[in-house]
């Protein structure tokens, strides 16, 4: 399923089904174009999965179906921010299972730029799962660009049902 992955700088956004992600992925596609950059996709699944998936015939039917998953989960991504994939762009998609940090700051080389986004996010998700986003920034050999979600503006026009829909349609 994982394409070979090319030499020289690239860019690697890393995409889930957040809205920060779809924040992300736009920026990316964006820079991507604007600096004649490979944009690699990369989803990485935090499904608890066995070390040595062909020691347990179950297990490795696990990985293969959250491996194909991953491919999904960027699809869907990339309709929602460009109408699927850009064709001007090299495009590659990559999909792990595993912790998504550590994944990302393993692809991620000197001369590449990893971007990824950031969202709103509770006490207790904070507790529980940790920042991939601090975490590559802390430990990627390469430039890290964290993208924020933005918030909704406070136009009244725009507030109740009518101001979400809107609001989500034009920003993913």
């Amino acid at each position: 399923m994982e394409q070979e992955l090319p030499g020289g700088p690239r860019l690697i956004v890393g995409v889930d089904e957040s809205p920060a992600a779809r924040w992300a992925l736009a920026w990316a596609i964006g820079a991507a174009r604007l600096h004649r950059m490979v944009l690699v996709a990369v989803h990485v699944s935090r499904a608890p999965v066995h070390p040595f998936p062909e020691a347990l015939p179950v297990q490795h039917a696990v990985r293969m179906g959250e491996e194909a998953r991953c491919t999904e989960v960027i699809a869907a991504a990339f309709d929602d921010v460009a109408g699927g994939v850009p064709e001007d762009l090299t495009t590659i998609v990559v999909g792990r299972v595993g912790d998504p940090g550590y994944h990302l700051v393993d692809l991620a080389r000197e001369g590449d730029l990893l971007v990824l986004g950031r969202g709103r996010r509770g006490v207790l998700s904070r507790i529980f799962l940790p920042s991939t986003s601090m975490y590559c920034a802390r430990h990627a050999r390469t430039t890290v660009v964290i993208v924020q979600q933005p918030s909704p503006p406070d136009d009244p026009e725009l507030s109740g049902e009518r101001g979400r829909r809107f609001w989500s349609r034009r920003h993913p």
